[in-house]
């Protein structure tokens, strides 16, 4: 938390009016942590992770005892009722005018093995009727316990001890596997800012150096020490130069304008970036990459939640098929009165047993028709998740293996640069002195400028390799340690 503060408080800086007018100084991994807090996309995953927090929250708090205050303040009746006659053996029409209060609490508890439901709960009514007959009259459940279960039907409680943890842990690990793709994204934005940043500084360079050519050829020529050619060769390549450089800062703006605006700073902010040296030797092993993979991607949990969920529906459909049968049963006291005091004076034992049962006689296969149907549902979902299973296992493979070349490739790209530049400081000597050629300098520098792009893009294609299999597996290599594990270390999360 203490990071994340820090983090944000740089990004303000940067984005605050007095420090735009001062370059920005950024290294790869300083971009990469301000994206995941200060871009629009993290800030966007977080609410998605908070609101599958809550969710499980809720399921959570479901689990525990819930303790209901059910009121009925006052009911009031003034209407014409029939009513049986005992004496005449005829039915009448009568007045009647009463007032009902009632009030309870009740404990409820669900039991997740067998799907009932545990309860506890006391009652209090009063009634009060007027008329000839005035009187009134106190009801009391002073304490009742019972149990509520649907002998063979649907257990939705087994199945959110299944789902609902899963759903928890696949919206965390959502979380992170988005804010990896941030990584992404923003060394991808900070390598399209490096490789412009690079074209403008050869551009500003080439200028530079083809006026001090054209200016040595001018006086070359005076001496007839090359042809007219290859002086206006030279002043070709000048005026190229220029507006190669023109092109070049317009492209310097946009990527930077553009790394800007994916960390949220101010468009108008200057950033100069520090590139990475050459990475240290790391080899990843495939077959630890896959077991990382399917422990930790969310996709694979998201495979795990359908199968499950289509598991779900062919058990419900099932059992609703069947006939069913519920069993309520309670134990406790009760008591009438005209006082209140003696409403609750010597209460009576109440006790209740009561079974139901629900059989479908006629209903043409349509339940049937619902479990075929879930049946068919769950072979579809088993079918398809092994398809993507095998998809992002060779996403996996391919990844990884494109990585450990990727390292060959830039200690390889970062020595054709050392190359290009000595052959190039040599070629340009030997045309100042009068033993080299325009062609020879010329390819010698286009040589030089596109081992620096190839350094640049092989340190790209390296670090947005490793930011993938970071968001495949969701686990450092560097650190050997699932990236989970420090989420739930930062947060306090515990098992459950």
């Amino acid at each position: 938390m203490k990071r994340y503060f820090t983090l944000m408080a740089l990004a303000w800086l940067a984005m605050s009016p007095e420090s735009a007018a001062q370059p920005l100084a950024l290294t790869l991994e300083r971009t990469i942590a301000l994206a995941a807090d200060s871009s629009l996309e993290s800030f966007r995953s977080k609410n998605m992770y908070l609101a599958g927090y809550w969710q499980f929250r809720m399921y959570r708090a479901e689990r525990l005892p819930g303790l209901t205050l059910n009121l009925t303040p006052t009911q009031y009746y003034r209407d014409i009722t029939r009513r049986y006659d005992s004496g005449d053996d005829i039915d009448v029409y009568r007045r009647q005018q009463s007032l009902y209060a009632s009030g309870g609490l009740e404990v409820k508890q669900n039991f997740d093995a067998l799907g009932g439901s545990f309860f506890l709960n006391s009652e209090l009514g009063y009634m009060r009727n007027f008329g000839a007959n005035t009187y009134s009259q106190f009801t009391t459940v002073p304490v009742r316990i019972g149990y509520y279960q649907d002998l063979l039907g649907y257990n939705p409680f087994k199945w959110q001890r299944k789902i609902e943890p899963l759903k928890f842990e696949k919206a965390k690990r959502e979380l992170l596997a988005n804010l990896e793709k941030v990584g992404e994204e923003a060394t991808t934005y900070f390598f399209d800012l490096a490789l412009a940043q690079t074209e403008y500084e050869m551009a500003l360079e080439n200028v530079t150096s083809t006026d001090t050519l054209y200016r040595t050829g001018e006086q070359r020529h005076r001496i007839a020490a090359i042809t007219q050619a290859d002086l206006l060769t030279l002043r070709l390549d000048a005026v190229n130069a220029r507006n190669t450089l023109r092109n070049a800062e317009i492209a310097l703006k946009r990527a930077m304008f553009s790394l800007a605006s994916y960390l949220n700073f101010d468009r108008n902010t200057e950033i100069r970036l520090r590139l990475p040296g050459r990475p240290a030797e790391m080899t990843i092993s495939v077959d630890e990459a896959l077991v990382h993979a399917r422990e930790n991607n969310p996709q694979f949990l998201s495979l795990r939640q359908q199968v499950l969920e289509a598991e779900q529906r062919v058990d419900q459909t099932r059992r609703e098929a069947l006939f069913n049968a519920s069993l309520r049963a309670s134990i406790g006291f009760n008591q009438v009165a005209n006082t209140f005091r003696d409403a609750y004076r010597d209460p009576l034992q109440q006790d209740v047993l009561a079974l139901s049962l629900s059989i479908p006689l006629v209903d043409w296969g349509v339940r049937r028709g619902k479990y075929n149907v879930a049946r068919n549902e769950l072979s579809v979902a088993k079918i398809s998740a092994r398809q993507s299973e095998l998809s992002l296992e060779e996403d996996v493979i391919m990844t990884v293996g494109d990585f450990n070349i990727q390292q060959q490739l830039v200690a390889s790209a970062e020595e054709a640069l050392d190359l290009a530049l000595m052959a190039y400081s040599e070629t340009r000597q030997r045309f100042m002195i009068g033993k080299a050629d325009i062609n020879s300098l010329t390819l010698s520098l286009q040589r030089q400028q596109e081992a620096q792009r190839n350094h640049i893009r092989s340190l790209r294609n390296y670090w947005l390799s490793y930011r993938k299999i970071r968001r495949l597996s969701l686990f450092d290599f560097e650190m050997k340690l699932p990236l989970s594990a420090r989420f739930d270390y930062l947060n306090g999360i515990r098992d459950f």
